[in-house]
This record gives structure tokens, sequence and C-alpha cells, in this order.
């Protein structure tokens, strides 16, 4: 009898004849992992330990990314670990481009990491333009907006069905 967790026998629906390229990236998927391509954190769960250990690696790789690809402060201004947007953009970035060379990855990854690299330069962009810190010069604060969660017209609100009728 066939073991279904082998993948490398496991059957593959397939568009063509020979569409090995889908079935490798559907196999990957799949694949148990190899070496370890580390932990992604969310920030806001993060003890003070684990924020200063990423805080440090992904200082040391946005100024690889910004060397490497030649950013301009338009995209990465040099107070973007000020902006928690940028902060969240470039962490992403840095663990797509960090498990794209891991063990398990079949060959895709490096150019998957290219392939999303200009969408979230023009995010960055975007991110750069919004806080206007590039136009001064200097860095802008941030002002937060927090959304209310305890207004009444929201908690009662928040109780009511709002899906449309079945039949509807």
């Amino acid at each position: 009898m066939e073991n279904r967790d082998d993948v490398e026998y496991f059957d593959i629906p397939s568009a063509g004849e020979d569409d090995e390229l889908t079935a490798e990236l559907f196999r990957s998927a799949f694949r148990a992992t190899g070496a370890a391509a580390g932990t992604t954190h969310r920030w806001r769960d993060m003890s003070p330990q684990q924020a200063e250990s990423v805080w440090a690696a992904l200082a040391a790789w946005v100024r690889w990314l910004v060397a490497t690809y030649q950013l301009t402060t338009s995209v990465v201004p040099d107070c973007w670990w000020r902006h928690p947007e940028m902060v969240a953009e470039l962490y992403a970035l840095q663990r797509l481009e960090q498990v794209s060379f891991s063990a398990d990855d079949a060959g895709f990854g490096p150019l998957a990491f290219h392939e999303r690299l200009p969408h979230a330069v023009e995010r960055l962009r975007m991110h750069s333009r919004t806080a206007g810190c590039v136009g001064l010069q200097a860095h802008k604060e941030p002002t937060p907006r927090f959304l209310e969660i305890d207004d009444p017209e929201f908690l009662e609100w928040k109780l009511a069905h709002h899906q449309p009728a079945a039949g509807f």
C-alpha cells in the first residue's frame, strides 16, 4: 500500500503532459522542512529578548538590502525603524528572502523573492511618501490612530447579525 505522506509519489494533477514545474512546486509545499530558516515572529507578541535579536538581524538585513539593491531614501528612509508600517514590510521581505534560500527550497525561492521585490519597493515608497520624512529631510513622528472598540454604538452593532438572509 502506498503511503499518502510520501510526496515523491503523490498523484499531482497536471494541466499538460510534462508539467514538472507545477508538480515540483506542489511537492515542495508538502515536503518536510530541512534546515530551519528561523522563526517568524509577530511584532506585538515578542518578548524583549526576542525583539532585541529580531531588531539586530533586521537592521543588518535592511543595511544589506539598501546597499545591494541601491535603494534610495525615497524607498527606505534613514528613520525606517521608527515607522511600524515600513518595519512590517521590511521584516516580511527579510523573512521571504531568508526562506528563499532554505535547504528545502527546490530552487524557486530566489526567483519568488525577486518577483515580489518590486511590489515591496513600491509599497515602501508609498509608506515613505506618506510618512513625509524624505521631503523634510528629517524624521516626522507619525500620529497614531486608534479606533474606538468600546464605543456604545459599536458594542451594540457587533451583537447584531449583519449577513444577508439565505435565499437573498
